[in-house]
């Protein structure tokens, strides 16, 4: 099952390091990783998406909860979250492909955010799932280059991270 687990750690240097090594030596594969400073700049907010049943997923908190720097774990899948990723797509877009190309990306409520001779870079926000459908709707021949941002996600309502 994925899963998306934010991680409030202090802003220092190496920080990260051993957020990852942590994971490295366990043999857990993290999927995704954004890591920003917060509103407080001693403070940084990590989101990583990995895969894992309850078990392995509550060994992975304890594991993060047991690191100095680490303030806070918070899985984000327990509860209502809002998610996002952002994608930049180059496609291949000549002749009839450009109105076909422009059509789908409405349709997706993306934005083309540079054009050239042959291709459209095209950028789309939303969950993973809809960027996926995206992707599939364009066809793998017209795709030249995807980068994407991984996911970040933030709990509903009165669920907070904060301290």
């Amino acid at each position: 099952m994925r899963r998306i687990i934010a991680v409030l750690l202090e802003n220092e240097a190496g920080a990260l390091s051993r957020v990852v090594g942590l994971f490295a030596q366990r043999n857990y594969n993290i999927e995704t990783l954004t890591v920003a400073p917060t509103e407080d700049p001693t403070l940084s907010r990590l989101t990583l998406t990995t895969e894992g049943d309850d078990g392995k997923i509550e060994q992975i908190t304890k594991h993060l909860n047991k690191l100095i720097e680490v303030v806070r774990v918070f899985d984000l899948t327990e509860g209502e979250h809002l998610e996002r990723e952002i994608v930049m797509i180059k496609v291949r877009a000549d002749g009839d492909a450009r109105a076909e190309v422009k059509r789908t990306t409405d349709i997706f409520q993306g934005q083309i955010v540079d054009v050239s001779k042959n291709t459209y870079t095209i950028q789309l926000v939303g969950p993973t799932g809809k960027l996926d459908a995206f992707i599939d709707a364009l066809g793998g021949k017209k795709v030249v280059e995807v980068v994407r941002s991984g996911v970040t996600g933030i709990g509903r309502g009165d669920r907070i991270l904060g301290l």
